[in-house]
């Protein structure tokens, strides 16, 4: 009986060590963005030879205003 003088405060230090350590998660944006870590798995790897250079901006083809006028 005289071990729950021991248990009960360490076990309420360690739930409010617990959720303090999980506040603090929450303010530096841990979970901001649970969907894109997923997804990185599923995008293939660049061809070798295929990056692009650091000097020329990769560009996607029509610009999305030529795009969208000609839809219409």
């Amino acid at each position: 009986m005289n071990i729950l003088l021991l248990l009960i405060p360490l076990s309420l230090m360690l739930l409010v060590a617990a959720i303090a350590m999980f506040v603090w998660a929450v303010r530096r944006g841990q979970f901001d963005d649970l969907d894109t870590p997923a997804l990185d798995i599923l995008r293939d790897d660049p061809e070798p030879g295929l990056e692009a250079s650091p000097s020329k901006p990769v560009t996607s083809g029509a610009p999305r205003a030529a795009a969208a006028h000609d839809a219409d």
